[in-house]
């Protein structure tokens, strides 16, 4: 009888330490579940941003509609950034323009901000084509400013990290222009 019991005891104590482990492993699992979807969440909140990265500081409208009426009532210029998420020329240009305190400064004070990573419906939005990335220049009489552009005569509204000085200049141009229009 003795040796029953003694069978017994070690089934017992072999089946709760298996019952610890395996509670163990299950604790390790949910946690590491846990962590993962709020890093997913995390993720999914910074590119829910108006800026998507562009410069937060900087005030961001949501569309294309939204951005004309703005422009319309404040007489600011709206420039119109056309981006993908997944493309690394537009990623290298996010970073360069996020980067530079010129740009920044003047899309902060002196522009009606959009950046797309849909396309508008507007046809004038692509006067050459609908490629990424690329920047153009609406003023407030609803004219595209097609004249202001980019270095590269295949993708005339392209940007590229390098270039940002010319963007600064052309950002320079569109304000003037406002201003020697009204």
């Amino acid at each position: 009888m003795a040796r029953n019991i003694s069978l017994s005891a070690v089934k017992q104590v072999s089946t709760k330490a298996g019952q610890g482990v395996m509670f163990r492993w299950v604790l390790f699992a949910l946690l590491i579940g846990i962590v993962t979807s709020a890093g997913e969440k995390k993720k999914k909140k910074t590119s829910l941003s108006p800026s998507r990265g562009w410069g937060n500081n900087i005030r961001w409208v949501q569309s294309y509609d939204e951005g004309l009426s703005k422009m319309a009532k404040s007489q600011k210029p709206l420039m119109v950034i056309h981006h993908r998420e997944n493309c690394p020329h537009s990623q290298a240009l996010k970073s360069a323009f996020a980067a530079d305190k010129t740009i920044q400064n003047m899309a902060k004070g002196d522009f009606i901000m959009l950046n797309l990573v849909e396309e508008t419906p507007d046809p004038n939005l692509a006067p050459d084509g609908y490629y990424v990335p690329r920047i153009l220049f609406v003023d407030p009489s609803m004219t595209v400013r097609t004249e202001i552009a980019g270095k590269y005569s295949n993708h005339l509204y392209t940007y590229e990290p390098d270039d940002m000085e010319h963007l600064a200049d052309n950002m320079k141009r569109a304000k003037v222009l406002l201003h020697s229009e009204l």
